[in-house]
Order: structure tokens, then C-alpha cells, then sequence
């Protein structure tokens, strides 16, 4: 699956996306809310601006991800491999 095909089906209504491999997608300001990406693969993803609000995103392999400026707010980051990632700015509180 590549971001394009994985926004679109977020767009007609799905949401469970766990175990997607995504590296390197380019999902800069994607409105991805309540997504299900347990598991998936976004290591070195581009996700600046990104809605990821109550995203779970347990497990997930973030490492090198760009995540300036991407909506945490509620987002379920337990076990998330963030080494290496470009952070929001400000804290991350929750």
C-alpha cells in the first residue's frame, strides 16, 4: 500500500491499516484521525501536519519519521519505535 492508496480508503471510511508498510510515504498534513496503524511500518514517512489525533499507533516503527507539526492529541504511541523521529513541536502530553 503506498499513501495514496492508504488516504483514499481512509476517505471512503476505512480505518484499520494495522501492519502497513509505509516507508517513506509522503502523508505530510493527511487527515488520518482515529486511524489504526498498530504495527505499521512508517519508518523515514513524512508526516508533517499529519491529523493523527486518537491514531493508534501501538507498536508502530516511527524510526526517522518527520512528524513536525502533526496532531498527537490522543494518539496511542505504546511500544512506538521513535528513535531517530523529528518530534512535534511543544510537548506531548497523554
Amino acid at each position: 500500500m503506498d499513501a495514496v492508496e492508504l488516504i483514499r480508503r481512509y476517505q471512503a471510511g476505512e480505518r484499520d491499516f494495522r501492519g502497513a508498510n509505509l516507508i517513506r510515504a509522503n502523508l505530510s498534513r493527511a487527515n488520518l484521525s482515529g486511524a489504526y496503524l498498530s504495527q505499521a511500518n512508517l519508518s523515514e514517512a513524512n508526516l508533517s501536519g499529519a491529523d493523527l489525533s486518537r491514531a493508534k499507533l501501538t507498536g508502530a516503527k516511527l524510526e526517522g519519521a518527520i512528524m513536525r507539526r502533526a496532531n498527537l492529541r490522543g494518539a496511542n504511541l505504546n511500544r512506538a519505535n521513535l528513535d531517530g523521529a523529528t518530534m512535534p513541536d511543544g510537548s506531548i502530553h497523554g
